[in-house]
């Protein structure tokens, strides 16, 4: 039967829309008048409400036939603008070209998470594509009312549709609807962030159908940045706009008792904002409110210094009550009697500092209150978050405030983004004037909230033949939600602590992520209370990949010392025990292409003052596998660590754009590299330490890795996994059994710096 000789039944959700365009009662049949009538219901003039079940919340078709994509997530660097447009155009058969996605602007967009947990594809691009998917399913109805044509003997052709059996039979996607709005309804989940998921009645393509997506496509965002045609979150003026510096206590903890406004009285328009805590300065022009802030004479309260010193930070982690511990997943049989009947034990113990997130440059955000509403720009990785912290702290409903995505210095997690906004928001208040807020560098890397500080310890069980028969793996630390991923709620945030707000502070560690089939099994975290519970520059949170570097740090060196053990060589000990087909896969393909030498490590017969070592490690992360080899030669002489070489297996289920994972697992691992072989945030009794690039030093230009080679392993019948953080797990591990392969000496604390290696080596 053709659509029109079909019995159609309408219900009342479905046609009350756009203000009341159609309403047909509950169940009543309709003709096919009506039908036509309701086919122009959904083709609005007046855009639906900004709803997650609204396919106009998602796309639009615009009047010159190209797509627009709205996406409430954003790129923070690697590219999934491309990605997502690759999966509308792929759904909607248009040219790749045609399509612009807009993200993170809560105006335009739902709330779909913003970036975080590697999930831009795997939830965010699964909701757009099922979107895109919707779009032309309505748009082939659309034409078969307007062709006369049944839908399926219809096809699309770069945005026309037309008869298969004649493509001069056809109109096009602007003829349809081009300028108007989609007006149908999704059946949503109820859910918002991450987990928000709205299809529609359409089926994606099947993989095998895809042109687009898969295709390498190269992004064209680069040169504008590079000559700086495009604008970042400092370059944004608005009219009548001020300057604003914060101002922060020498000892964490302290809050200003006194304040001397006379002292800047010299500085033209200089203007005080003290309200408990919280201490910032306003001025018309940007240096003088610089000078402001650093002229201003205040008078702390006399805090005790809240921090051990910086060599007790791991004894103090070993002694601390648990505040909160989980066994993950549930133990595999019973690893304590296990032990007690092993013919050998193997057990050794990791640590990692804390880490900043050291990001190009400090936030910076731009608050403007105006008639009762806000706009707010910002780099923060999750703007509708962003918006619901804004209206708390300033009592007012979210749909007053709009948060305006624009690109910043970096993220990669929680970094000073969240907390800047909501500075800005609070000065702006207090002013009356839109309000530009930049932290200064010291702030930037002193103050953002940090990767938290942790110790692993490891040991396995061996009966008389060798075989592992239990594993127990207990992470301890601060928390990784000791202040939330996300500025949502102003006690996560510098500017609702130092104004006084209740404290929640968040208890989250995690464990290996991997599929080691030890018959007794037992991994486990637990989270200690923070050095200090409020405005707290050590106050730790989500940082790369949250916590997965450190626990595959200490996991992956302990796998290679439980090998080197065995004298057994190091991915023949793994491949023993994985039990998961796609993670044998990573590592047999990083291997093969790595040209692996099958050998127990270290490697000896190495003499002189350099010598070379390779290492293995691997990890699983939300459904992505990576395997990786670090080639590295270390200066017996003065520690140092160069890392020649990457080869990186990876695995993330489909693969949307070649081209855009493989720059994404480079960037991880220089990051990676980096917060192995350098990255400590220094701190004192009183405050961090490290405050600028001389005292959080990172990797520089001539140490990144000569050579990264990505395999990449693609599954188009498996949806996509995620490629933003998976890279980042493996690499400290990686490196440090390379080490050890090179020289015989384990190293087990990050970072693999000159002095700590050179005091290893001796």
């Amino acid at each position: 039967m053709t659509r029109h000789e079909k019995s159609t039944t309408f219900s009342r959700r479905s046609l009350l829309r756009a203000g009341g365009a159609l309403v047909v009662s509950i169940g009543a049949p309709i003709t096919l008048d009506t039908a036509r009538a309701a086919g122009d219901a959904i083709a609005a003039s007046v855009k639906p409400p900004l709803m997650p079940d609204q396919l106009s919340s998602y796309i639009a078709v615009n009047a010159d036939g190209t797509i627009s994509a709205f996406f409430g997530k954003m790129d923070m660097g690697q590219g999934l603008f491309v990605a997502v447009g690759q999966i509308v155009a792929e759904e909607l058969d248009v040219p790749f070209k045609s399509v612009k996605v807009f993200m993170g602007d809560t105006a335009s967009s739902v709330n779909q998470g913003g970036a975080s947990g590697s999930t831009g594809l795997q939830q965010g691009g699964k909701q757009m594509r099922v979107a895109a998917a919707e779009a032309r399913r309505v748009l082939v109805e659309m034409a078969a009312d307007k062709l006369g044509i049944p839908a399926d003997e219809l096809t699309v052709t770069d945005g026309i549709v037309h008869a298969k059996s004649d493509a001069t039979k056809s109109v096009s996607y602007a003829d349809l609807i081009g300028g108007r709005y989609f007006n149908v309804q999704l059946d949503w989940n109820k859910k918002y962030g991450n987990p928000l998921y709205a299809p529609g009645k359409a089926q994606p393509k099947d993989p095998k159908e895809h042109k687009i997506v898969g295709q390498p496509i190269r992004r064209e965002d680069i040169a504008p940045k590079v000559f700086a045609q495009e604008n970042f979150c400092t370059d944004i003026k608005v009219p009548g706009m001020v300057h604003a510096r914060m101002i922060r206590p020498t000892v964490a903890g302290a809050v200003p008792v006194k304040v001397d406004e006379a002292s800047i009285k010299d500085i033209p328009t200089a203007t005080v904002v003290w309200d408990k805590g919280f201490l910032g300065v306003v001025a018309d022009r940007e240096w003088d409110a610089i000078k402001a802030s650093q002229q201003l004479n205040v008078e702390w309260s006399a805090a005790a210094p809240p921090f051990p010193s910086q060599a007790a930070l791991y004894d103090h982690i070993r002694s601390a009550s648990p505040r909160k511990r989980e066994v993950e997943p549930k133990e595999a049989g019973n690893v304590d009697d296990a032990f007690k009947t092993a013919a050998r034990v193997i057990e050794a113990e990791y640590e990692w500092p804390f880490q900043s997130h050291s990001s190009m440059g400090p936030a910076c955000s731009l608050v403007e209150i105006k008639d009762g509403h806000v706009t707010c720009w910002s780099g923060t990785q999750k703007s509708h978050f962003v918006r619901a912290g804004i209206a708390a702290i300033l009592n007012m409903p979210e749909d007053n405030v709009h948060v305006i995505w624009t690109p910043g210095p970096g993220s990669y997690g929680r970094n000073d983004a969240d907390d800047a906004a909501m500075d800005a928001a609070v000065l702006a208040k207090a002013v009356g004037k839109p309000v530009r807020l930049q932290y200064m560098r010291n702030q930037g890397t002193g103050w953002d909230p940090k990767g938290p500080a942790s110790i692993h310890k490891a040991r396995v069980a061996l009966d008389a033949q060798g075989n592992v028969i239990a594993y127990d793996f207990l992470s301890k630390g601060f928390s990784r939600v000791d202040v939330d991923t996300n500025g949502s709620k102003p006690y996560d945030t510098l500017a609702g602590q130092t104004l006084g707000v209740d404290l929640k502070s968040g208890d989250g560690f995690g464990v290996p992520a991997e599929s080691y089939a030890f018959a007794n099994k037992r991994t486990a975290w637990e989270t200690i209370a923070p050095l200090l519970d409020r405005a707290s520059p050590l106050r730790s949170s989500h940082l790369r990949d949250p916590v997965g570097p450190q626990i595959h740090f200490a996991s992956e060196s302990f796998m290679d010392e439980v090998a080197a053990a065995l004298n057994m060589d190091a991915i023949a000990f793994r491949l023993r025990y994985i039990k998961d087909a796609r993670d044998a896969a990573v590592i047999k393909a990083a291997a093969e292409k790595a040209g692996w030498q099958t050998r127990p490590s270290p490697h000896k017969g190495q003499t002189g003052d350099k010598v070379s070592g390779r290492g293995i490690a691997y990890a699983q992360r939300n459904g992505t596998r990576v395997a990786m080899i670090a080639e590295v030669d270390v200066d017996r002489r003065n520690g140092k660590i160069h890392v020649r070489k990457f080869t990186v297996a990876h695995d993330c289920g489909q693969i949307i754009n070649p081209d855009g994972i493989r720059m994404t697992v480079e960037g991880n691992i220089v990051q990676g590299v980096s917060r192995t072989l350098w990255e400590e945030v220094k701190f004192s009794q009183k405050n961090v330490t490290s405050v600028d690039w001389m005292t959080y030093p990172i990797l520089d230009i001539t140490e990144t890795p000569e050579e990264i080679d990505v395999v990449l392993i693609n599954h188009p019948e498996i949806a996509p996994s995620g490629a933003g953080e998976p890279s980042s797990r493996p690499v400290a591990a990686a490196i440090a059994n390379a080490i050890f392969d090179a020289t015989g000496v384990r190293i087990r604390r990050v970072p693999f710096s000159p002095d700590h290696v050179k005091a290893a080596l001796s």
